[in-house]
C-alpha cells in the first residue's frame, strides 16, 4: 500500500496535534488511554494507529497479553471495572451511528469517573477516532520490521 498523501505539514493539522497533546496531558491513565486508542483502532481497521499505539502501550508497560485480548475485553477478567466502562464508551461512541451512545454504555462511567475525566475520556475517544480517518483515509503506512515482512 501506498500513502496518499502526509497531511502533517499543513497548517491545518495544528487543531488536531494541539487536541492529541491535551488529551495525553488530561490526566486520564497513560495505559487507559493506550487502550482506548487501540480499541477504537480496531474497530475502525486502522493499521498505522494500531502498530502506533501498541508500541507505545508496550513501551509504557502495558502487557502483550491485555493488547492481545483487548478484542475480546468483555471476555477477560485482565481490565478493571474503569477499563472496562471505558471501553464500553469507546465502542459506544466509535460506532455511534449503529448505538447512538445508549445509556447501557453511560451508565456504568459515572460509577468509576468524575464528570470531569467523562468529558476527558470522550474528547480521547473523539481523537483517536479523528486520527483513524486521517491515517486510513490518506492511507498512512505503518513502519515494516524488514526481519519479520520477509
Amino acid at each position: 500500500m501506498k500513502a496518499r498523501l502526509i497531511p502533517y505539514s499543513y497548517a491545518i493539522m495544528k487543531p488536531m496535534l494541539d487536541m492529541e497533546d491535551a488529551v495525553v496531558k488530561s490526566g486520564l491513565e497513560h495505559s487507559l488511554i493506550e487502550l482506548v486508542k487501540m480499541r477504537a483502532s480496531q474497530i475502525n481497521g486502522c493499521a498505522y494507529c494500531l502498530d502506533m499505539h501498541s508500541k507505545d502501550a508496550i513501551k509504557h508497560g502495558e502487557t502483550v497479553q491485555r493488547l492481545v485480548l483487548l478484542d475480546a475485553w468483555r471476555e477477560s477478567p485482565l481490565y478493571s471495572d474503569r477499563e472496562r466502562a471505558a471501553l464500553g464508551w469507546t465502542e459506544a461512541l466509535t460506532l455511534v451511528a449503529q448505538t447512538h451512545a445508549d445509556d447501557r454504555d453511560f451508565e456504568p462511567l459515572k460509577a468509576q469517573f468524575t464528570e470531569e475525566e467523562i468529558v476527558k475520556l470522550t474528547m480521547l475517544i473523539v481523537t483517536i477516532n479523528a486520527w483513524n480517518r486521517i491515517s486510513i483515509g490518506f492511507r498512512s503506512v505503518h513502519p515494516v520490521d524488514k526481519a519479520r515482512a520477509a
